[in-house]
């Protein structure tokens, strides 16, 4: 009798272990934490477009939320918007950070988001790289444009972020566009 239940436990336990569905597995972004990074989504949103793209990315990947957020402001007319920009960004314009990320030695993949200004990232998402040290860390950035594509966004992130590993293949959006987020996502090992 003992040899049976035995038998029946070790045949149980075997058929558990094998039988679990896949979606069961974690992957990166998942609650399991013994095996999926600890992520963070940081972002610089001017108009709103790059907030609602990094709320996306946030309900795919899980982890935290983060708003990068300065001293300083913007005109609200368009093109003197623009004219400002432009002359922080020839001048390597570092604003003071008005938000900060409590222990960023957590964080294993971090998502950074900017909108493209002037064919570089903002000067907000400069001080936010300059402020952390992310070496070891991989990074992947997010761009959203009117326009103007990826130009030298996720080249200039890459050389301001030091000894981190920069996914090339970061997000590129038109405006706050969301759509084959979730495929890009899947692509870099993310499910929902």
């Amino acid at each position: 009798m003992n040899k049976i239940l035995t038998l029946s436990a070790a045949f149980f336990s075997a058929w558990t272990m094998f039988s679990t569905p896949d979606s069961a597995q974690a992957a990166p972004g998942t609650a399991d934490a013994k095996t999926a990074p600890k992520v963070l989504v940081a972002y610089y949103s001017y108009s709103g477009n790059t907030k609602e793209v990094a709320e996306a990315i946030h309900k795919i990947t899980g982890g935290d939320l983060f708003e990068i957020k300065a001293e300083g402001s913007y005109p609200d007319e368009y093109r003197a918007m623009t004219q400002q920009a432009k002359k922080e960004i020839s001048n390597n314009f570092r604003p003071k950070l008005t938000t900060s990320v409590a222990d960023m030695a957590q964080y294993d993949t971090i998502f950074i988001g900017s909108p493209n200004w002037w064919g570089t990232i903002t000067p907000q998402v400069s001080s936010f790289l300059e402020s952390y040290d992310l070496s070891g860390k991989t990074v992947i950035p997010f761009i959203t444009h009117g326009g103007g594509g990826v130009q030298n966004t996720i080249a200039d992130l890459a050389k301001q972020c030091k000894d981190c590993k920069v996914n090339q293949n970061g997000w590129v959006g038109y405006g706050s566009r969301t759509f084959g987020i979730a495929g890009w996502l899947e692509d870099l090992g993310f499910k929902k």
